[in-house]
């Protein structure tokens, strides 16, 4: 990979982690740019089966580098390129999430299938605060994870909410001890990586499509694929 994201694949499992501690894992264009390419590789490759996504030093990410801001972009489009990168995955990604995930990092992990939290886990988003919009998904995201109304309360408020919350929310899937995170992550990753990898996203696409529709649509597009 990269200095700035690296990869180790063990037992069809890949972790990727996210590595620039000293800021925060701030998701810099580069590490952007990394990240879109490690997870296409990943999922092509024969031997993984599912992938963490985590990070380094005592934060998840802090969002975009704001050194960055106000910079001519030479490749503009790189958060909407991570959105359609993870939408586009075959495996399943589990998000290992520990310290704050602001902004950007929030809706990072809200691109994985699922979330697994420590308990220094704080999820914030505040693009209210500085007057910008989302680019990985994150206004769609959480309202279909949430709801509408407990959404708009998180987003136009900015407050942040610690890993419990997100689980009784439902946008975390699992509350641990910060010691027990990468195993617990590993775990849960290495029970759906098992399967045969075309089983698994066959089954992922077809939850994920009908997640986006109203239910009869939903219910006709699975009697689709069966009748196939």
């Amino acid at each position: 990979m990269s200095d700035l994201l690296t990869c180790e694949v063990a037992d069809r499992v890949a972790v990727l982690t996210l590595n620039r501690p000293d800021a925060m894992n701030a998701l810099s264009r580069d590490l952007r740019r990394d990240l879109v390419r490690a997870l296409r590789e990943m999922d092509a490759r024969e031997d993984v089966g599912a992938v963490v996504l985590t990070a380094t030093g005592r934060a998840f990410s802090a969002g975009l580098d704001v050194k960055e801001f106000g910079t001519p972009d030479p490749e503009p489009g790189a958060d909407r390129d991570i959105g359609r990168a993870f939408a586009g995955l075959s495996v399943p990604v589990v998000a290992a999430v520990q310290g704050l995930a602001v902004t950007g990092g929030f809706e990072l992990a809200l691109c994985c299938d699922m979330i697994v939290a420590g308990r220094s886990a704080q999820f914030q988003d505040t693009h209210v605060k500085i007057g910008a919009l989302p680019g990985m998904g994150m206004s769609q995201r959480l309202t279909r994870l949430v709801g509408l109304p407990r959404a708009k309360e998180i987003v136009l408020s900015a407050r942040r909410l610690p890993a419990e919350e997100g689980a009784a929310l439902g946008f975390v899937l699992k509350v641990v001890e910060d010691a027990e995170l990468p195993a617990e992550a590993r775990a849960l990753a290495g029970a759906m990586a098992g399967w045969p990898k075309e089983n698994v996203s066959r089954l992922k696409r077809l939850m994920d499509e009908g997640a986006a529709l109203p239910l009869g649509e939903a219910l006709a597009l699975e009697g689709r694929a069966v009748a196939r």
